[in-house]
């Protein structure tokens, strides 16, 4: 991957404004032909959303898309369809005890209306306040209670596989956690004994650290630094690693993008969270610079590893091992070729793991490390450069997705191959087209200067 270290926010404030443009046309399309019997858009299918009954994970995109389009537009109808969307159609959600995706579908939404209303965005009402924070209290408890303990001094919230399994995925959804203890919530247990949600917020990004993320120490046959594993599998009766695993992945040994993805950004958040309490509430979990450490170390090696085995432009293959990338020679010195023979690219991938990078080295420049914050910063806006821009950003107004050549399952075969093609290519995702929008709200934040966009403002 090849950065420019002179790159700014500023300079892309034209692209963010042809992006905003789009997206607002291109939700308002979904939202005047979306069939809410289907149940919840997904990904697109030439160029049309369509729904797969896996799990309910994207409903909160959807509508959270709308809301981030009001925060940066003013435009008064983004805000009613995220708003009465969240009122209507959010609350089971709240109270999903099956899956691990609460941080994605509930801080989108009500996350997001909360936030608009403490910056002053939206006027302040008590009921409305309280509604959200209701919400997002309920949903970190639900989330919270999904736990294994493990026999290493830490637990995880497990996925929807069931108790043996860990998700890479669910360092970003274990926000909900950070921020219903924020809001002073905790859950109830067994006798009334109550259960710390920073307790397991942190137990559980310890255990994604130590278990989902590689460091070249020898760990297995294919122990690099910084590659990452979709899924980590324990025997329930002891607690004990047993080994890795994939959903959506190549192989459990290779790195799918998406989950790579996963875990810059949220560690990265997690540490800007982490940053905000005080010395006093960490020290039972062994102090804030003992955290720090190893959030860090998760995601500065997660990091490198995205900027090592992404071609330069930025966006990657969808797996770093897939057997295909062999058939494309140098690949990693040239752009991606989204319409190659061999392999499919994920530009989902890159629009997480740009927010990822971005925040990593901002907190990194905040802690006088300039130059290796600015490593990831400019890695982090030299992906958004291309993300928004042709032929990754969708100028087709017919077309309902926003970013192209999101991939969804590849295993699974789940995703459109266009006639012609070898490849799924062309189509889009909706947490793809959220995490674009979200990107562009940070980067068109920090260009004007604006307060800076975190899930816990």
């Amino acid at each position: 991957m090849i950065t420019d270290a002179s790159i700014k926010p500023c300079q892309l404030q034209p692209k963010l404004e042809r992006l905003f443009e789009l997206s607002g046309k291109k939700i308002l399309l979904i939202e005047k032909n979306w069939d809410q019997s289907k149940g919840t858009p997904v990904f697109t299918d030439h160029g049309t959303y369509t729904t797969r009954g896996w799990t309910e994970w994207t409903q909160g995109f959807q509508y959270g898309s709308a809301i981030l389009q009001f925060d940066i537009t003013d435009d008064e109808q983004f805000l009613e369809i995220g708003r009465s969307n969240t009122v209507q159609r959010m609350a089971p959600h709240v109270s999903h005890i099956g899956v691990h995706d609460h941080g994605f579908n509930n801080i989108s939404t009500y996350g997001n209306l909360r936030r608009l209303m403490n910056q002053g965005r939206i006027p302040e009402n008590e009921w409305e306040r309280n509604f959200y924070d209701l919400a997002l209290k309920i949903s970190g408890a639900v989330q919270a209670s999904r736990w294994s303990n493990t026999a290493y001094e830490s637990g995880y919230i497990y996925s929807f596989n069931g108790p043996h399994s860990l998700f890479v995925d669910t360092i970003r959804s274990v926000r909900i956690l950070s921020l219903a203890h924020k809001l002073g919530h905790v859950l109830m247990g067994e006798g009334d004994k109550p259960i710390s949600l920073l307790d397991r917020g942190i137990q559980h990004a310890r255990s994604t650290a130590r278990f989902s993320v590689y460091y070249g120490k020898g760990r297995d046959s294919y122990d690099v630094r910084g590659r990452s594993v979709h899924e980590c599998i324990f025997n329930c009766n002891d607690g004990q690693f047993r080994c890795p695993s994939t959903q959506q992945g190549y192989s459990p040994f290779s790195t799918w993008t998406r989950g790579l993805a996963w875990a810059i950004t949220g560690f990265a958040e997690e540490i800007e969270f982490i940053e905000t309490l005080p010395e006093a509430e960490l020290e039972p979990f062994g102090g804030k610079s003992a955290i720090l450490e190893t959030y860090l170390e998760a995601v500065r090696a997660t990091s490198d590893f995205y900027i090592a085995n992404t071609p330069t432009d930025g966006i990657p293959y969808w797996d770093a091992g897939a057997p295909g990338l062999v058939h494309l020679g140098d690949y990693l010195n040239r752009k991606s070729d989204p319409y190659n023979d061999h392999e499919p690219i994920d530009s989902s991938a890159a629009a997480i793991a740009a927010q990822g990078l971005i925040r990593l080295g901002n907190y990194l420049k905040s802690q006088g490390l300039n130059d290796e914050g600015g490593k990831y910063f400019t890695a982090g806006l030299t992906v958004a450069d291309s993300l928004f821009d042709q032929p990754y950003l969708s100028t087709d107004e017919n077309h309902q997705g926003l970013i192209l050549h999101s991939i969804y399952h590849k295993p699974n075969g789940w995703d459109t191959i266009p006639q012609g093609s070898k490849i799924p290519n062309g189509e889009s995702s909706m947490w793809g087209d959220y995490h674009a929008l979200e990107l562009a709200v940070l980067i068109s934040r920090m260009a004007q200067e604006k307060p800076y966009l975190t899930f816990f403002s």
